[in-house]
């Protein structure tokens, strides 16, 4: 705990506690929610079979977990938290130019 605390740069039990819930909480929020996008994109296991399905509806999961995450912050009260996090994950990953000033 102390290192995560470190590493994240807070202090507080407590905060800790509602940024390890919200990670846990997106995670299956996230994954709820690309079920209407697959539905919306006409895909099932029926239309496009199960090996182009899952690894699809994998793919869309990500993005969506992107999104979702400093939303369900916000209704943690850990917004700026995770818009940070979310700005230094995306850059490491090559996509810091969508946060350039």
């Amino acid at each position: 705990m102390k290192n995560l605390k470190k590493r994240w740069n807070i202090t507080s039990n407590f905060q800790l506690t509602l940024i390890l819930i919200v990670f846990a909480i997106n995670g299956s929020f996230s994954a709820w929610v690309a079920d209407p996008v697959t539905s919306l994109l006409n895909l099932s296991t029926d239309t496009v079979g199960p090996w182009i399905y899952y690894p699809t509806r994998i793919l869309l999961i990500f993005p969506i977990y992107q999104i979702t995450l400093p939303i369900v912050g916000f209704a943690f009260g850990q917004f700026k938290f995770f818009w940070n996090f979310e700005k230094k994950f995306l850059s490491r990953i090559g996509l810091g130019f969508l946060f350039q000033k």
